[in-house]
């Protein structure tokens, strides 16, 4: 079985880095931060439950978001653009689907020719001075179960999920196969309950999946 469309997480999948935490860490607030990330991440607590705090602790501002931008690029796992490539040359749809920061995850997606309307994440709002005033509150990816209502949206019912946390779990309650990339974060709860796993850090291991074929 092959599939017609294929989307990835950002964090920990695509990129070596969990965003949020890199933005917590570069405010001073990297360790307490970082729990929450990964609670949420492993099921234990819900994502809206998290989100906001994480924000307005941070209050990231439009530089913080720029500096992250060129973290995600520079920290991309092994193999990414070799997959997108190969995943282009065969005409996949592929789509990122990401709790993250939009504009921090539209360069990287430019680098791997991924269409910006294909691009699913959480927008952020500055002041004039660049200063943060909030996010897309709106947002279905702010909250558990946003991920299947993004997928729900694409209409399709050959899809796959391809991320690392309990968020891409979710998919499957819109019909799609998740494969779980442990390459950099490989949660129990993820490869207990995806419908394929990669242990390894080398994301062209994806591609025996069937991505293709």
């Amino acid at each position: 079985m092959s599939f017609d469309v294929i989307c990835f997480d950002c964090d920990s999948t695509l990129s070596k880095i969990e965003g949020v935490d890199e933005l917590a860490k570069r405010v001073g607030l990297g360790d307490e931060l970082a729990q929450l990330t990964d609670s949420a991440m492993n099921g234990d607590v819900p994502l809206e439950a998290i989100y906001a705090k994480r924000l307005n602790l941070i209050k990231p501002s439009r530089a913080d978001i720029e500096w992250l931008s060129k973290l995600y690029i520079s920290e991309l796992v092994d193999g990414v653009e070799v997959v997108f490539k190969q995943l282009a040359q065969h005409n996949k749809s592929v789509h990122i689907i990401s709790g993250g920061l939009l504009p921090a995850i539209l360069p990287l997606a430019k680098i791997l020719h991924v269409p910006e309307s294909n691009i699913h994440a959480v927008d952020i709002y500055f002041d004039n001075n660049g200063q943060y005033l909030g996010y897309d509150t709106a947002s279905p990816l702010t909250k558990n179960g946003g991920k299947a209502v993004i997928v729900e949206s694409l209409e399709s019912h050959n899809v796959v999920m391809v991320g690392d946390g309990q968020t891409d779990l979710e998919a499957q309650k819109a019909g799609a196969k998740v494969i779980g990339f442990g390459g950099v974060i490989a949660r129990d709860a993820v490869r207990n309950k995806a419908d394929f796993f990669v242990e390894e850090y080398d994301f062209r291991k994806i591609l025996t999946f069937n991505l293709i074929e």
